[in-house]
């Protein structure tokens, strides 16, 4: 079972101040030095619209981020917790209203390749778990990665809008107690290289998509699906392949 935080019981501990629960939670360090970087960044950057903006966020981001490339563009409102476990490559766009959540005590963290796009609304949620979006992967608007373990996005790999990848579960085995009192599981979801995860798809933890699968919009996947297969359906069911056509095998008019 994995070691995954209730944040109820983070902020409503009595035994600790109110700044070193917020460090906890949102800065990810302890000490005055780590949480006055962080507001000061936040209070200048984070919400100031247009070129302005632009230019601060890209000046002042990379200081709280454990690594920042080259030509990296935050939208407006983007929110980073335990941003010094956010590692960020060459030319990646965070658009606006953005989280970009690494919480956690024991976690790496989050990892965004090059050449990676993060559309607006789009959550990164770690609860003690690991986020990898590889190189040229591309998630689109209102997307949730959850991670209480991890969870992996493959090369050039496509999410459309209001995608879920649910890495983790509760525990309910016990039905005297309510399933928010029980433990916390999480096998990961791993998409791989050249997906595409159709509109409303969700995603749930243990499940693998292989690589060059298609996931169907609104699908339920809870099983994995095999490399270039196409899934669809609530429960999601294989309905097809991806193979290449047979030499020959074109346009019927073209045959004699």
């Amino acid at each position: 079972m994995a070691d995954i935080p209730k944040a109820q019981e983070q902020l409503f501990d009595r035994r600790r101040s109110a700044r070193a629960k917020y460090a906890d939670l949102v800065v990810g360090r302890p000490g005055w030095g780590a949480l006055l970087a962080y507001e000061l960044v936040m209070l200048t950057s984070q919400w100031v619209p247009g070129a302005l903006g632009l230019a601060l966020r890209k000046t002042l981001y990379r200081r709280l981020l454990g690594a920042c490339g080259r030509n990296v563009v935050f939208g407006q409102n983007v929110v980073l917790r335990h941003p010094h476990k956010i590692r960020i490559g060459d030319d990646v766009v965070v658009d606006d209203q953005c989280l970009l959540d690494a919480k956690g005590t024991t976690n790496t963290g989050i990892t965004i390749g090059h050449g990676v796009f993060i559309g607006r609304n789009t959550i990164l949620s770690c609860k003690n778990g690991d986020i990898e979006l590889k190189d040229g992967a591309n998630i689109g608007f209102n997307c949730e990665l959850f991670s209480a373990s991890r969870v992996v996005v493959g090369r050039r790999t496509l999410m459309a809008a209001y995608a879920y990848a649910i890495g983790g579960d509760h525990e309910r085995s016990d039905s005297a107690r309510p399933i928010l009192e029980q433990g916390r599981v999480s096998a990961g979801v791993t998409i791989g290289d050249g997906a595409w995860i159709g509109a409303g798809a969700k995603l749930l933890d243990g499940v693998t998509i292989g690589d060059g699968a298609v996931v169907g919009a609104g699908a339920v996947v809870r099983v994995s699906v095999p490399d270039r297969a196409i899934a669809a359906g609530v429960p999601a069911r294989i309905v097809g392949t991806r193979e290449p056509e047979a030499p020959g095998e074109g346009d019927a008019s073209e045959r004699p």
